[in-house]
């Protein structure tokens, strides 16, 4: 009798969150299928489209365009630097509460759904430490390969190493980590919620899959095509 009143404290968490979690996952890897089958119905294959074209431009006509080049790589150093920096904070203010005494990480009303043990309380604060410690890796090592091409696209093209195409591959390194990056931070965004029951972090991740499937795609690009084709 007992385990099952346990059970069922347990049983939405169990459910709902995993899940939430499933659904995240499974759009972003058919998301990373459509970019590498069809990468231009995508912003993110039709912006790395136009980034290769445009260091192959800058490189070809570097005296001209060197200062456009490294104006536009600071931007997207601090965008980067921004995002690091706040997954890095959320990181310490979660490991400040871990090691704080238990009455502070206590839920905000227990009538609340879901589980409210200690056990399940650390798992939530966890969860997302883990989810903050890699996207601030991403966006990490997102900096130091931006930071080498922000050096490199002002060399001669004609060099034997340095190339227009090497230099726009450390680009799209750069900013495919800054995307994953973008990914687990904004999926940590639902699991934040979890401290409000495991029904809001579903709703949440429900609301949130669409609205990025919506911001993802092109679909003006791929009706043109289709019209062309025809």
């Amino acid at each position: 009798m007992y385990r099952e009143m346990e059970f069922k404290k347990y049983y939405l968490d169990l459910v709902m969150v995993p899940l939430s979690i499933m659904i995240s996952i499974c759009y972003h890897l058919w998301l990373w299928n459509k970019i590498r089958t069809q990468p231009l119905s995508t912003v993110m294959g039709a912006n790395a489209h136009a980034r290769r074209l445009w260091v192959s431009t800058v490189m070809k006509d570097n005296e001209k365009k060197h200062i456009l080049a490294i104006q536009t790589f600071r931007n997207t150093l601090m965008g980067l630097t921004l995002m690091a920096t706040t997954s890095i904070v959320w990181c310490c203010g979660l490991a400040a509460v871990l090691s704080s005494s238990y009455s502070v990480k206590k839920p905000l009303n227990n009538s609340i759904l879901g589980a409210h043990g200690q056990f399940m309380v650390a798992l939530k604060y966890v969860t997302l430490l883990v989810m903050f410690l890699f996207s601030f890796m991403c966006h990490s090592l997102s900096i130091r390969f931006i930071g080498q091409v922000n050096y490199l696209i002002n060399c001669p093209e004609d060099s034997t190493i340095v190339t227009s195409m090497y230099v726009a591959e450390l680009l799209e390194k750069g900013f495919a980590l800054s995307m994953i990056g973008n990914r687990i931070f904004y999926t940590a965004l639902p699991i934040m919620l979890w401290n409000f029951g495991p029904v809001i972090v579903f709703l949440c991740t429900s609301t949130m899959v669409p609205v990025l499937y919506n911001l993802d795609l092109l679909f003006e690009d791929s009706k043109k095509r289709k019209k062309m084709a025809y």
